[in-house]
């Protein structure tokens, strides 16, 4: 190849790639709409995401992978949170951290109750936008703050307390344990994005090491309001019903409202709830 010919061929090649960025980008343009879900951008969206802006959110919280990894990524913080848990640590985070134990991260923004509206709708909108499973590895910490001492969330999974024989990831497929198992890792929303299974690792949700045990002094104390007979209707009434029986003085609940949502009854099969009681309920 001569001089000539290795010139066109560079001029060439690069109008090629330029046309196949253009094209690319076109297209990436023509798919916005659909995948951002732009028909639900209402007033309330467009306030939320000024609120977020105004305050510096992403000085320390990430979006989709961009801003900063001082705090957790929030991308889909809407669906593993639910609005009155998100509402409630908006209006005084200090109350979602023991401060004898913790360094409070979380300054209290002093929002207006439109401002926490706006914020926790464009939340909403970010955690339903085909993001196209990135971040691969969203970035979460406990609800309780990670100060020392204090496990993460990959921390607390790796570090399961130990339940009944039986409950091994290689059980057979037909062991509602182990499939109970399977539902408490890969429920949407996961139960391991607000639940560890570590002694003391609260994040933001309680503990379940040891809920078989809590279950049965929940049961036979004159406060339980629920109406479940056994300890596996307990836990199932938990997972579907979480408002039936609120424990009260704690930072899992206002306003008599679980902050744990309430749809499990419709994203889970009954025989898939089963089956998570069955895996829980081996945790004593």
């Amino acid at each position: 190849m001569n001089k000539r010919q290795a010139r066109y061929f560079a001029i060439g090649s690069t109008l090629v790639a330029t046309l196949i960025f253009l094209g690319l980008t076109v297209d990436s343009h023509r798919q916005f709409p659909k995948l951002t879900n732009a028909q639900n951008i209402t007033p309330a969206v467009t306030l939320g995401k000024d609120v977020w802006h105004k305050n510096n959110c992403i000085n320390c919280h990430t979006l989709f992978g961009e801003g900063a990894y001082y705090a957790p990524d929030l991308t889909k913080i809407a669906q593993q949170r639910g609005a009155p848990y998100l509402r409630a640590f908006l209006k005084d985070p200090s109350k979602f951290y023991d401060e004898q134990r913790h360094r409070r991260l979380m300054p209290r923004q002093d929002l207006s109750d439109a401002d926490i509206d706006g914020l926790i709708a464009f939340l909403d909108w970010v955690s339903r936008v085909d993001n196209q499973d990135w971040p691969p590895r969203p970035i979460t910490v406990t609800g309780s703050g990670t100060g020392a001492g204090k496990p993460t969330l990959e921390a607390a999974v790796a570090g399961t307390s130990t339940p009944a024989a039986g409950s091994t990831a290689d059980a057979s497929a037909k062991d509602p344990v182990a499939l109970g198992e399977r539902v408490f890792r890969t429920a949407a929303p996961a139960c391991t994005a607000c639940h560890s299974l570590t002694a003391g690792a609260d994040m933001a949700g309680p503990s379940l090491a040891g809920i078989a045990t809590r279950a049965q002094q929940t049961l036979a104390s004159p406060g339980y309001k629920g109406s479940a007979t056994d300890l596996e209707a307990f836990i199932r009434e938990s997972i579907t019903q979480p408002s039936a029986h609120l424990v009260e003085g704690t930072m899992y609940s206002a306003d008599g409202v679980s902050f744990m949502p309430n749809t499990y009854d419709k994203d889970l099969t009954p025989e898939q709830v089963n089956h998570l009681a069955a895996y829980l309920a081996t945790f004593k």
